[in-house]
Formats: structure tokens, C-alpha cells, sequence
């Protein structure tokens, strides 16, 4: 069972997931990256550009979700360097270092807990992100033109593809992509029917909806939704 809350981090998400066997669920798309706990073994989950499917390991799993553009600065690391990957902690950070601190969540309470006071922590070390970062994700989630947004803020295209990368793990334009298929599920969801859900996302039509769900999920709408 999946369960989230809002986390003492501001923005971010602490959640915790006890694989039931009843199948692989997906993990879509979000522009995010994770901190996590499983099995006394701290990792991070980079920015996906499609759909990753769990290993199908047992045993409960937590943690922390940051939003666009914000994990960087609390790893270290620029996000393109861990698109689509999975990797541990210890592969980023001093080994003796990552040691103590999964001792630390391990004594917790809760996990989830453990991991929010980690990194709530290591906020209070490391330098803020770029304020112009979220301006440019509310900005995208808005469905703004990306050549519009790079003007207002007062950047080349280039200049903000290239920020972009290293806070989002991809381009603006993938990024504002796969915002509007999270704007499109959340529709979907409540009922909205496809083609009334196409054109209120900012798709040109069912059809152009339905080949992004196909290239970021793997599955056809209906079948997403129903799982």
C-alpha cells in the first residue's frame, strides 16, 4: 500500500510503499527525484523520462520526493547525470558519511521520518536552489511557450535548456511535456472525458494525448488509468 503526506520540507513529499504482489506498479514521469530507504540501504531516484517499473524487491520502501529542480542542490549533483537511474547513495557521497546517516534513518521510527530529518538537514547546509527554477516550472505547468519563458526571464534558449538539464534532469520542453500528461491524467481521473481532457491539458487532439501516455507510460490510456 502506497501512503504519502506533505513533508516538513517545504514542497516536498514523504511517502511510504508496502508491495502488496499484486502486480508491478508504475512509477510515472514527474520531473521529480527521490531520496529512499529500503532494506537499511539509502539510494536516489534520478528524473525519469519514462515509466520505471520496481524491481519487484520485497519488503517496505520510503521516501522523500523533492520537487522540479530542487534535489540537486541538496545531493550535489546535477540531475542529467542521474536521468532514468536508480543508484546509491554511497555512489555520490563518502561511503563512511552514508554509513552513519542509514544507521540513523535505520533507528527511526518511521523511515519516511528519518529520511525527512536527513534531508532537512542537509537543506539547512547546502545553498537554495535557483528562485528562477520554480518560476520556470509554474510558468511550463501553464502550458507558457518555452522561447517565451527564456524571455521573460531574461535567458537565451540555450542558456535555459542548459540550466535545465542540470536542475531537471532534461530540456524545458520535455519537462512542460511531461507536466501536461500529469494535468492530463488528473483529468482523466476525475472523469473528464479523453477528447475534453486532450483539449483542456493543451494537446492538439485525443490522438496527439494518447502518444504521449503510449511513449512515457508504455500503455495505452485506458488500460493506465485502469491500473
Amino acid at each position: 500500500m502506497y501512503v504519502e503526506r506533505a513533508s516538513r520540507l517545504p514542497g516536498a513529499v514523504a511517502w511510504t510503499n508496502t508491495p502488496s504482489g499484486d502486480g508491478v506498479v508504475r512509477v510515472l514521469p514527474d520531473g521529480c527525484m527521490d531520496l529512499l530507504w529500503h532494506d537499511g540501504r539509502l539510494m536516489v531516484a534520478g528524473p525519469d523520462t519514462r515509466a520505471h517499473l520496481p524491481d519487484g524487491g520485497t519488503g517496505p520502501w520510503a521516501g522523500v520526493r523533492f520537487p522540479p529542480g530542487t534535489a540537486p542542490a541538496l545531493l550535489g549533483v546535477p540531475a542529467h547525470e542521474l536521468r532514468d537511474r536508480r543508484v546509491e547513495l554511497a555512489d555520490l557521497w563518502p561511503a563512511a558519511r552514508v554509513r552513519r546517516l542509514a544507521g540513523a534513518v535505520n533507528a527511526a521510527a518511521d523511515p519516511a521520518g528519518g529520511l525527512e530529518e536527513l534531508a532537512l538537514r542537509r537543506a539547512g547546509d547546502a545553498d537554495p536552489p535557483d528562485p528562477l527554477l520554480r518560476q520556470v516550472v509554474t510558468a511550463l505547468d501553464a502550458g507558457r511557450p518555452v522561447a517565451a519563458i527564456a524571455d521573460e526571464l531574461g535567458f537565451g534558449s540555450r542558456q535555459l535548456h542548459r540550466r535545465s538539464l542540470s536542475a531537471f534532469g532534461y530540456g524545458p520542453k520535455t519537462l512542460a511535456r511531461i507536466l501536461r500528461l500529469h494535468r492530463a491524467l488528473a483529468l482523466a481521473r476525475a472523469g473528464v472525458p479523453f477528447a475534453e481532457t486532450a483539449a483542456r491539458a493543451g494537446y492538439a487532439d485525443q490522438a496527439h494525448l494518447a502518444r504521449d501516455v503510449r511513449e512515457f507510460s508504455g500503455l495505452p490510456l485506458g488500460r493506465l488509468l485502469a491500473g
